[in-house]
């Protein structure tokens, strides 16, 4: 620094100068700062690769089943503005599923929005399903997280509930990530496991009731009728005619109830017409019935096997009226964690958890 024909200002200069120094020291403890958050970043990912290494020695969970409990409370216990628990919330999922899909879990099932919700304040509920729509379309950028693991995005509910911008952004995701075949995310929203089942056995009597008056159909054309199973199984399809609970995906997996009518209907006319079938009446009544096996393929969350475990954040117990049928053989892990503060260590306990129940739950199922 040169002082040379400046008079009186020397001290000027050196305050200039003492300044730059100082800002040149600020700047780089910006850049050290940087580099050394780059450097444990890429340590820590190294390290959980390992750990999950050392995981998948064992079985790996093919289906976590999360209840993202807790967002209100986070805020509350942060003196934060209202929504912020749940926004905070999100960015807790986006690196779950992230951990999930990098340890192998193949499907992710996330209670979002429960039927019960719509219960609350009106303007709760408007923010939440805002929210929801940012950010599904946040996700459908071609950097997120779904393109980046190749996941499938789909909406477990009762979609028609949900007010029309809503249900046309999931209806999108879901087109949007229909090729996506290594990984699936379910998002239950406006769902209830008590609708889940009764719209699970309304649909299946309907199978029935069409199944059977195509039985009848055959059966006068050789001279006999028979109502009386017929008139049961539209009994009990009226019980349910009146619920609101709609399959929105489920048609894509299933044939139609009067296409397989049809089909039963052809192979019986066929062995009627052989004397193959000697006793139709049996035949008949066993088709009215309704199986567990006919329930389960009419349930919501048939498009994915039932879940291994199921996490619930902030230390609750209750399964509040989620995926009620799915659980019986899984593994129940409820970390005191609230769901914002929900990480890495949560993922490797409920692994570790899975890994110690395993045999035990695979003895369970092969006894069904």
């Amino acid at each position: 620094m040169f002082v040379i024909g400046f008079k009186g200002d020397t001290r000027q200069l050196l305050q200039v100068s003492e300044t730059s120094a100082g800002w040149f020291n600020f700047s780089s403890s910006i850049m050290v700062g940087k580099y050394v958050g780059q450097l444990f970043g890429s340590l820590g990912v190294v390290m959980r690769r390992c750990m999950f290494n050392v995981l998948s020695v064992g079985p790996i969970p093919n289906h976590l089943a999360f209840i993202m409990d807790g967002n209100r409370r986070y805020a509350k216990k942060r003196n934060l503005e209202f929504g912020a628990g749940h926004k905070a919330g999100f960015l807790s999922l986006i690196s779950i599923l992230k951990y999930c899909y990098e340890l192998g879990v193949k499907y992710v099932t996330v209670f979002a929005f429960g039927t019960d919700n719509f219960n609350r304040r009106p303007e709760e509920v408007q923010m939440l399903m805002d929210l929801m729509l940012e950010k599904i379309e946040g996700l459908l950028e071609q950097e997120s997280i779904l393109y980046q693991y190749g996941v499938r995005v789909l909406f477990i509910g009762n979609l028609k509930l949900l007010k029309e911008p809503v249900r046309v952004g999931m209806e999108k995701a879901m087109k949007a990530t229909a090729n996506n075949t290594r990984s699936v995310l379910l998002v239950c929203v406006s769902y209830s496991s008590q609708a889940e089942l009764k719209h699970a056995i309304r649909e299946s009597c309907k199978d029935k009731s069409h199944v059977v008056e195509a039985l009848n159909s055959v059966d006068k054309a050789y001279g006999s009728t028979v109502t009386k199973e017929s008139e049961e199984c539209e009994k009990i399809s009226s019980v349910f005619s009146h619920d609101r609970t709609q399959d929105f995906c489920q048609d894509e997996l299933d044939e139609s109830g009067a296409h397989k009518a049809s089909s039963v209907c052809n192979n019986l006319t066929v062995g009627i017409s052989n004397g193959v079938i000697k006793d139709d009446e049996k035949i008949k009544g066993e088709c009215c019935i309704v199986k567990m096996v006919d329930i389960k393929k009419k349930m919501y969350m048939a498009v994915a096997p039932d879940p291994d475990v199921l996490i619930r954040s902030s230390g609750e117990t209750r399964l509040s009226n989620f995926l009620l049928w799915q659980t019986t053989n899984c593994s129940l892990y409820a970390p005191a964690s609230l769901w914002p503060e929900m990480g890495l260590w949560e993922i490797v306990w409920a692994t570790i958890i899975y890994q110690r129940n395993y045999f035990y739950f695979e003895r369970k199922k092969k006894q069904l």
